[in-house]
């Protein structure tokens, strides 16, 4: 009975608040939402992509499109992702006839000037970036009947993953897990004795976004209609062999000197990333580096391509740490293909390997307390392990990372560590400071499972650990997906990678640690340096364990020949100083240079934003704008049980639905041996 008791104020004083109720009317194509009491729409959103990519480089550009179909005048808010190597260097606001440049500014300073505009009726729009990949966009003073168009542009390179070139255009941000703030009521912390305890215990130190509403879980269906469009062009000089996606049906048409390729619906609803593929003819492509120079000075860009792979005999014995997670937004599909990549690796283990297998939510629990020999017997009895797995919980990586290296490595292995997850985090830093701080010379092989993981932090888990992260999307063939990577968890080509540049005098080289290369993947260095003319670098490396090179010969213009190069150098550079601010390498310093370059090449970074303010005044009633934001779709393949409130991820530091009961539980145990102690 004490128990129960103690259970009701918890839920009374839950960190949980809901920003939307969920009240909702569909009237005539419209939404109306209730929050505090008050009904008001809420803003359309429709998105248009163009792409132009040129060999591995690609230059996009996404036209957000903002409507206020109701009565009052709203102050609109879009959480959206973008791929988390985009170099965004431009953004232009159109409202009516006007047509508004943004500019760079530090982001204090932008966000000063939005506030601004806004309280003086103008149109005005803000870029804002929370994660490499994880982007808000506010739009201030969107007056009925009168859209509003944001145009964000940014080029990358296009990676070459498996031995083809994948371009990945996100246009969904998954909910965020935040850990969770335990708060008891009816005990003062001064009333405790000094050696308790204390009851909260905030693990929330990110400014993630809150969610918005979710559409089909707290607003109805209907309101998340098709919205996305494609207009992609591919100009290539080489055979283009293999183009296609396996997330979305296009329409693609051949033309003399490449394709053009089209959502073969016209639109489709922006719940899932988009992925496509393709193959270029020849052995490399034909600018394998790449020059410029204009008044800041000379940048180049050098492809590395790995040497042939080495015969089965070479290979060096690995133990293989499978970690999983089994949260809450796992279910489902998700979790289904997990087991599937699981009994594919599991099978395919060699006979002199060694095995550990992590299943984590809240906690890390573990297969065996060490290393298991790659035996017929112990894969048949981890096979079923696997298999009996279920789902629930929260995301709590970082203690699923420690437990990974926790135990003695095999003499004469190689440690890989192999994680499973959709990523739905919010603290990445954390994550990669213990990865800094415990890798030695293991590395990381990352597989999100999802239609829209969170790519920034698998990714950057992969270059911590110089591994490499690859995707398996849940609701395409992800039997064959799975197994397929299962089948390739193989040990790198070339390691320890160095460049002698020989007479160049180069700069800012990024990566500033050059990650392994596997069989079918290449490598983009890139480097600021003085001077122009011929030169000779040699690639330095090892193929297990024996010293390997090969001379390159670059030839550097000086001219601006290749416009995109600066921007794409900065970018990475930023990069790499995010990971050094992450993992608490001479942050403040960092943190300069961020800044510095974002000013200094225009580009949106976590301290630089762009705005863009209109000349008229749109609100000329004596409405105040109603802050809303833009509904966002379920992410496909998520189970409504992982996403049944979307106020438990971002923006609060609540955890994913199923921990609640646990972490009440585990409350209400801790409050009563307060108690306890204090009679």
């Amino acid at each position: 009975m004490r128990l129960s008791f103690l259970l009701i104020p918890l839920f009374s004083i839950s960190t949980v608040t809901a920003a939307w109720a969920t009240e909702t009317e569909d009237i005539a194509g419209r939404v109306v939402a209730q929050a505090n009491g008050v009904s008001y729409d809420l803003p359309m959103l429709d998105s248009q992509i163009s792409v132009n990519i040129g060999g591995d480089m690609a230059i996009v550009e996404i036209t957000q499109s903002f409507l206020n179909d109701g009565q009052m005048p709203l102050e609109a808010e879009y959480l959206f992702p973008l791929n988390q190597h985009a170099a965004i260097y431009g953004m232009e606001m159109r409202v009516g006839d006007e047509i508004i440049q943004a500019v760079i500014r530090e982001k204090e300073v932008a966000v000063a000037e939005f506030e601004q505009a806004a309280q003086e009726g103008k149109a005005a729009a803000l870029l804002t970036q929370h994660r490499p990949n994880m982007f808000t966009q506010r739009i201030a003073n969107l007056m009925p009947g009168q859209p509003i168009d944001v145009t964000l542009r940014y080029v990358q390179m296009v990676p070459k993953i498996d031995a083809q070139y994948e371009l990945v255009i996100p246009m969904i941000v998954g909910p965020r897990y935040e850990g969770y703030d335990v708060q008891l009521a009816d005990i003062a912390p001064d009333d405790l004795p000094d050696d308790a305890p204390k009851p909260a215990n905030s693990w929330t130190i990110s400014d993630v976004p809150a969610y918005p509403a979710v559409a089909g879980i707290n607003l109805p269906d209907s309101f998340s209609p098709e919205r996305v469009s494609l207009d992609l062009n591919l100009i290539s000089g080489l055979s283009i062999a293999g183009f296609g996606s396996d997330t979305h049906p296009l329409a693609i048409r051949e033309h003399d000197t490449g394709l053009n390729a089209r959502f073969a619906g016209g639109k489709v609803l922006d719940n899932r990333d988009l992925v496509i593929r393709f193959t270029l003819g020849g052995e490399t492509l034909e600018a394998a580096s790449l020059s410029h120079q204009d008044d800041r000075g000379g940048f180049v860009s050098l492809m590395i391509e790995p040497p042939a792979a080495p015969d089965d005999a070479m290979i060096t014995p690995r133990e293989l740490v499978f970690v999983l997670d089994t949260s809450g937004s796992m279910g489902g599909d998700p979790m289904n293909a997990s087991k599937v990549f699981m009994d594919a690796a599991l099978k395919n283990l060699r006979p002199d390997d060694y095995f550990r297998i992590i299943p984590f939510a809240n906690t890390a629990q573990r297969f065996s307390n060490g290393s298991t020999q790659a035996t017929r017997r112990n894969i048949r009895r981890a096979r079923n392990y696997v298999d009996g797995l279920l789902t629930g919980g929260g995301t709590e990586i970082d203690n699923a990372i420690r437990t990974a290296f926790s135990t003695e490595q095999p003499a004469g292995t190689m440690r890989i560590v192999v994680f499973l997850s959709d990523g739905y985090i919010g603290d990445e830093a954390s994550v990669l400071r213990t990865i800094n701080q415990q890798i030695g010379a293991a590395r990381i092989y990352a597989f999100g499972v999802g239609n829209s993981v969170n790519r920034y932090l698998l990714d950057a888990m992969a270059d911590e650990g110089r591994g490499y992260a690859r995707y398996v999307s849940v609701d395409e063939d992800a039997t064959e997906v799975a197994e397929a990577l299962a089948d390739d968890l193989k040990s790198p080509l070339l390691t320890d990678i160095t460049i002698d540049w020989g007479d160049l005098e180069v700069h800012g080289v990024t990566p500033a640690r050059i990650p392994d290369l596997f069989a079918g993947n290449n490598l983009r260095i890139y480097a600021r340096h003085n001077g122009a003319s011929d030169v000779r670098v040699t690639l330095k490396g090892l193929v297990n364990g024996h010293m390997a090179e090969m001379p390159v010969d670059l030839t550097l213009t000086d001219t601006a020949d290749e416009a995109a190069l600066p921007l794409i150098w900065a970018r990475n550079r930023i990069s790499d100083l995010t990971r050094m601010v992450a993992v608490g390498s001479n942050p403040d310093a960092a943190d300069r240079e961020i800044t510095e370059l974002g000013l200094e090449f225009s580009l949106q970074t976590k301290n630089t934003s762009f705005v863009a303010v209109s000349e008229t005044v749109m609100n000329t009633t004596d409405q105040t704008a109603t802050p809303a934001s833009v509904p966002l779709p379920q992410v496909s393949g998520m189970s409504n049980q992982a996403q049944a409130t979307s106020q438990a991820f971002a923006g609060s530091s609540s955890p994913e639905p199923e921990a609640i009961l646990g972490f009440l539980m585990l409350a209400a145990m801790t409050l009563l041996g307060f108690r306890r102690r204090i009679v």
